[in-house]
């Protein structure tokens, strides 16, 4: 079936009403870079003979806020796993192999008895395809990692660093971090430093700041938690001014 673009509201409730069936809804925004890199994966893997029994929808979240609202996101990429009205796994981030495997934990689709070598075995290689995107950040040499470090802090708008996800801090401060953008209604993108080791040590060096969680704004290092909330203390229109600057740099 491939990949499906949502194009309304009814066409959403229209698709996720089938019974019985594993719907794997992928919310993206055109803005955000680490979705340049998932609406490849997710796209091959829609494509996938494995994946056959498995509807995947593409959801433009800036586009439809109103179905982001229903599962409370606020940040993207960010993957639903739902069957017969029930979540049954959310991911956030742009983590492949850990979208693959959620797809393989719940995926109902299982060889026909009888079944030749032949016919399954073109499956596993459309999941070799995701797992690449992540195996060439592997090699990347000191200005391959900076040049990429440079592209995800400039992903959003504001860019948070932390630890874990926005729905699931791995760390107090990130917790705090998080709350407070909610607090003041902010639209953030975030990257999960727990999840690539060469990112979390790499921007120890390229902010100049040892310390999780880090703030971007238009690419430019704003501080941690402390550095943010004294900022709000001397101005709580802190994060409108600072994107109105970003703006007339760019």
């Amino acid at each position: 079936m491939g990949l499906i673009d949502i194009t309304s509201q009814e066409q959403f409730s229209d698709l996720t009403s089938a019974q019985n069936k594993l719907m794997a809804l992928y919310f993206h925004t055109p803005w955000a870079s680490p979705c340049i890199q998932m609406n490849k994966v997710v796209s091959t893997l829609a494509d996938s003979p494995q994946n056959q029994s498995t509807t995947f929808l593409s959801i433009n979240a800036d586009t439809y806020p109103e179905i982001s609202d229903l599962f409370d996101i606020s940040a993207v990429p960010y993957f639903v796993l739902i069957r017969n009205g029930t979540i049954l796994k959310e991911l956030s981030g742009a983590d492949p192999k850990e979208f693959v495997s959620a797809l393989e934990q719940f995926s109902d689709n299982k060889p026909a008895q009888g079944q030749t070598q032949q016919t399954s075995q073109p499956a596993p290689q459309q999941n070799l395809d995701a797992a690449q995107t992540t195996q060439a950040l592997d090699e990347e040499t000191p200005e391959q990692l900076n040049a990429r470090l440079t592209k995800l802090t400039t992903a959003a708008p504001i860019m948070l660093f932390m630890k874990g996800t926005p729905s699931a801090p791995q760390c107090g401060f990130s917790r705090q971090m998080v709350a407070i953008l909610r607090e003041h209604q902010v639209r953030f993108g975030f990257f999960d430093i727990l999840k690539d080791d060469a990112v979390r040590q790499g921007l120890k060096t390229f902010s100049d700041w040892p310390t999780f969680p880090q703030l971007y704004i238009g690419g430019d290092f704003q501080g941690g938690l402390d550095i943010i909330k004294e900022n709000l203390s001397e101005d709580e229109h802190f994060f409108e001014h600072a994107l109105e600057e970003a703006n007339k740099a760019n």
